[in-house]
């Protein structure tokens, strides 16, 4: 079908223990900086085609094809309640930022503005979910770390993942 650029990660995952470091791919939505567990990430790559799913929930952009396998992209910006510019969306030769995500046996594509380095962060500065975040974001936040010039906002993976279905009649 469509020809994807992709950087492969095999990234394992494991409990960390208390003083280990953790391990961040980071993704930009807006201005802000997110972070995804490195155990979760399986690919960054560029979508270059997706197919639009008639009446699929907003935040699924579409289907695509990933090395021949079937790909449910969603789109972050709609995750989060941001903003979205649609003179930037386009149909045909469209190269959306993707970072792939498996869940279940699924795959998904987490459609985002940038992807950034991988931090490595000491797990004492990583903090629960403040009180005051935005309510739609606290619910798919894991917690965040201070850094010197902003905040990392630390995605629950599954809980982005979990979006609700209509339910057919």
């Amino acid at each position: 079908m469509s020809a994807q650029e992709t950087i492969h990660r095999g990234a394992t995952q494991r409990a960390p223990s208390f003083g280990d470091p953790l391990d961040y791919v980071t993704v930009t939505v807006g201005e802000q900086i997110l972070g995804l567990p490195i155990g979760r990430v399986h690919d960054v790559f560029i979508a270059t085609r997706i197919t639009p799913v008639p009446s699929a929930p907003k935040e699924i952009v579409g289907l695509l094809n990933l090395r021949g396998r079937v790909v449910t992209a969603i789109c972050m910006r709609k995750r989060l309640g941001r903003f979205v510019d649609l003179s930037n969306h386009c149909n045909e030769k469209c190269e959306l930022v993707a970072v792939g995500i498996d869940l279940g046996g699924e795959a998904y594509a987490l459609i985002v503005d940038a992807v950034g380095e991988v931090m490595r962060l000491d797990q004492s500065t990583f903090e629960p979910v403040p009180v005051h975040l935005d309510r739609s974001w606290a619910a798919l936040a894991a917690g965040v770390h201070r850094l010197d010039d902003r905040l990392l906002v630390v995605l629950n993976v599954d809980a982005v993942l979990k979006i609700d279905l209509p339910i057919a009649a």
